[in-house]
């Protein structure tokens, strides 16, 4: 990674030519499929409307829904209650009542000396060591076993032979007709994408409908869950619309013509941190830095010569415009795009002395992912194609996940010294593990694309050459570094004595999720987003019918 002192940096005129040395690297991308159509959100008064409307109603269903919790003695029942809470993503409303539950049931297992050990899944093993095949006859309890073998951890390999039965299992049932369609359709999206990997808000939309068709379903439970789903989805279409007019008054499809216009995959990515309302300022700043980082991302990628970039690099460590003054507009354009972005960020926190630690840790995120981009840039310019490891290193930080940690945490209550540090600290395993689950499921998806242009090798390339091995092996073998990350990032997760606050940590695993679901089945669904148009579309345009 490139270090560059504080010197004087050669001018550039805006008429030279790139040295022979270097090249432009353009592509090709396909233009956004979503247009103005959030546009008419951003004045909006279908929110304050849409609250008066169905506040009084949300608060008698939340009560009912509070009696029926706190009403449940039955362990197994207000498991069965907190379970569908989460799936309905409704859980934020009762955390206090749902933690209290937990932690009753918790000594309840203490006290009868009924902690819960890997060993206990030997139990369902016959005498050779397999699992009897007498337990696919509980379907559910099979399912159940499967989304739980998710959360396993390095050493667990019970876990892991765990998960591959009942996956086999599962899918050999839905492939030969065995479940209802109601439990088939569940159980497929589960094995194509586990609940613990899945963006809450998409699981939640998916699930209503599944949880509508099951007779013993709580009706209660499924209105409030409705009710709080449309009112959420108005404040989104307003923080949207805010975005999107943003980037249209911003003119960069005019200044920046070789960048992805990608408003609409770019705010996926804070409101897959949360959804939850008190995040609403989080949602709209880092929804337009996301789509900064695009801009900035092309320029490295797809439009700048390495001098260039260099020079690009210099202004974004100084944060000043001086080394590209006489570079192409479009630097200009985009340097001045992300500082903007920077100085709301600084006008939201109130603080004065955390808006100066915030903005010093923001700034240096954005310093080390263009550092990491111009480590590509060069890379792709001598075609020299890095070892796996080494790609990795870089790779963790051009995945742009730490910079959306920083700014995300920044807007927020925990903002603190000591977990800034905690971020920047390296190797911080919890969030290596996350850039990399981001960072390889996106070149396992954009391989090929980006093979039909001049491109910075891929983790594939890289891994193929380290190795020696073809594009399947490749292939399979990043698919199991994916799955050993997760198994990095639930150790961290599931320890008693970590210190780190919980809602940041899930914030930072909730990257992870919105990259599974951005980079599956082998598609970026982020440049093409016609992939994933079905999912947005339930997700922020249309209402859910409440009967």
């Amino acid at each position: 990674m490139s270090i560059f002192s504080s010197a004087s940096v050669p001018a550039m005129t805006s008429t030279q030519h790139a040295p022979s040395n270097s090249k432009r690297h353009t592509a090709n991308f396909p233009p956004s499929i979503w247009h103005d159509t959030f546009l008419k959100y951003a004045d909006s008064e279908s929110v304050d409307a849409a609250n008066e409307n169905m506040t009084q109603q949300i608060e008698i269903c939340k009560e009912e829904v509070k009696k029926i919790f706190l009403s449940s003695t039955n362990i197994s029942q207000k498991l069965n209650i907190i379970d569908s809470m989460q799936r309905l993503s409704i859980s934020y409303h009762f955390e206090r009542e749902i933690n209290e539950a937990l932690e009753q049931i918790q000594n309840i297992f203490i006290n009868n000396t009924l902690n819960i050990e890997e060993d206990i899944f030997n139990k369902f093993k016959n005498n050779k060591g397999k699992f009897n095949e007498t337990i696919t006859e509980d379907v559910q309890g099979l399912w159940n076993l499967y989304e739980a073998a998710q959360l396993s951890v390095h050493g667990e390999d019970l876990l892991d032979e765990a998960r591959d039965f009942t996956y086999t299992n599962l899918k050999s049932m839905i492939t030969n007709n065995k479940l209802s369609t109601y439990l088939a359709k569940q159980i497929d999206q589960s094995l194509m994408l586990p609940f613990h990997k899945g963006v809450a808000r998409i699981e939640a939309r998916c699930y209503m409908s599944f949880y509508e068709e099951d007779p013993s379903h709580n009706k209660v439970l499924l209105t409030f869950a409705k009710l709080d789903f449309n009112v959420l989805q108005k404040m989104h279409q307003k923080e949207l619309g805010n975005i999107t007019r943003w980037w249209k008054k911003s003119d960069f499809a005019t200044k920046v013509p070789y960048a992805r216009e990608r408003v609409v995959e770019a705010y996926l990515w804070p409101f897959s941190m949360s959804s939850e309302p008190k995040h609403s300022t989080h949602r709209r700043i880092v929804g337009k830095m996301t789509a900064c980082m695009c801009l900035l991302d092309d320029t490295y990628d797809a439009y700048g010569t390495v001098e260039e970039l260099e020079l690009f690099t210099e202004a974004i460590k100084r944060w000043n415009i001086n080394p590209i003054k006489s570079l192409p507009t479009c630097f200009k354009v985009v340097f001045n795009a992300i500082s903007e972005v920077v100085d709301e960020i600084e006008s939201a926190l109130v603080d004065a002395k955390k808006s100066t630690l915030v903005l010093k840790n923001v700034k240096q995120a954005f310093l080390n992912l263009a550092e990491a981009y111009l480590l590509e840039a060069k890379w792709c310019n001598e075609d020299y194609v890095p070892t796996y490891d080494e790609y990795k290193v870089n790779g963790a930080i051009s995945s742009a996940l730490p910079l959306h940690i920083v700014a995300f945490v920044g807007l927020g209550e925990f903002a603190t010294k000591e977990v800034f540090d905690w971020i920047f600290s390296d190797p911080t395993t919890i969030i290596k593990a996350v850039s990399l689950v981001g960072r390889l499921k996106d070149d396992l998806a954009s391989h090929k694309f980006e093979r039909e242009r001049d491109h910075v090798a891929s983790a594939v390339e890289c891994c193929m050459k380290q190795y020696g091995i073809s594009q399947e092996e490749t292939n399979k073998l990043i698919q199991k570094e994916i799955k050993d990350f997760w198994k990095d990032i639930n150790e961290v997760c599931l320890n008693p004595n970590n210190d780190i606050p919980k809602a940041v940590l899930e914030c930072i695993v909730n990257l992870g999720r919105i990259s599974e679901f951005t980079y599956a089945n082998f598609q970026d669904r982020f440049t093409n987003g016609e992939f994933m148009k079905e999912r947005v579309s339930e997700l922020l345009l249309d209402p859910i019918t409440i009967y």
